[in-house]
């Protein structure tokens, strides 16, 4: 995947404005900045610890602490595979293989074209329809292998025709 090396800092100036570096604020103005970019790029982090005067250590404690982060450009759209027991027991693994598989990537990775991201989560709270997986806002149920990759190939054919 490559990562843009030509950022727009001052896209970064109206959150600083917003947020005036209020003691309390960094994680609203991570998820702001998130927002904007669709990731947190080094040099945007770098240029809010010299103006935030937030040491640069601090700011990658909490963006590698919470999972709501990301240091790298995601996908525009995310495949997220339940690991719970009921999915687990019921398969998950294999289907998680799979879409790894017909995506190109492993977990935790994004397609060169960034169309995909692919994780894992501890349990997505439908366990009736297990295995379970979500594509972006939708969930998928009562999966296996091949209704997992059916499901990802039709939805990135519908992409390349709109």
């Amino acid at each position: 995947m490559v990562i843009p090396n030509n950022i727009d800092l001052s896209l970064l100036d109206p959150i600083l404005k917003k947020y005036q570096f209020e003691e309390g604020t960094l994680i609203p103005i991570l998820q702001d900045t998130q927002m904007v970019y669709g990731y947190l790029p080094e040099q945007v982090l770098a240029r809010l610890s010299r103006d935030a005067k937030i040491p640069l250590s601090r700011i990658y404690a909490v963006v590698t602490f919470y999972a709501q982060f990301h240091l790298a450009p995601r996908g525009k759209n995310t495949v997220r595979v339940c690991r719970g027991t009921a999915c687990h027991v019921r398969g998950s693994g294999s289907i998680l293989k799979t879409l790894s598989q017909t995506l190109g990537i492993n977990e935790g990775e994004t397609t060169n074209d960034l169309q995909f991201s692919l994780e894992t989560v501890a349990c997505l709270g439908t366990c009736f329809l297990a295995p379970v997986m979500m594509l972006n806002r939708s969930y998928y149920g009562r999966l296996d292998p091949q209704k997992a990759r059916t499901v990802v190939e039709s939805y990135a054919r519908s992409e390349k025709e709109s």
